[in-house]
């Protein structure tokens, strides 16, 4: 079992994330999340990645999860 990532290191993890993909033409945001009474680094992508392009599973140890949202639009 692995350990329950704190906020403080999801936090430190989101800021990696943010540095190392910020000019990813499909980021649609980072954000953080709740796994496994946890915590994990979200990337909401506006579309699919190309085929072939992988993003990490895993940032400073914290768990990644990948979500196409599509664009977000203030309502």
């Amino acid at each position: 079992m692995s350990p329950r990532i704190t906020l403080h290191k999801a936090r430190a993890a989101k800021a990696a994330v943010l540095k190392a993909f910020r000019r990813l033409p499909n980021l649609g945001g980072v954000g953080i999340t709740k796994v496994a009474g946890g915590y994990a680094v979200k990337i909401n992508l506006r579309e699919p990645m190309p085929k072939g392009a992988q993003l990490p599973g895993e940032i400073e140890g914290v768990p990644v999860t990948i979500e196409v949202t599509g664009v977000i639009r203030k309502q």
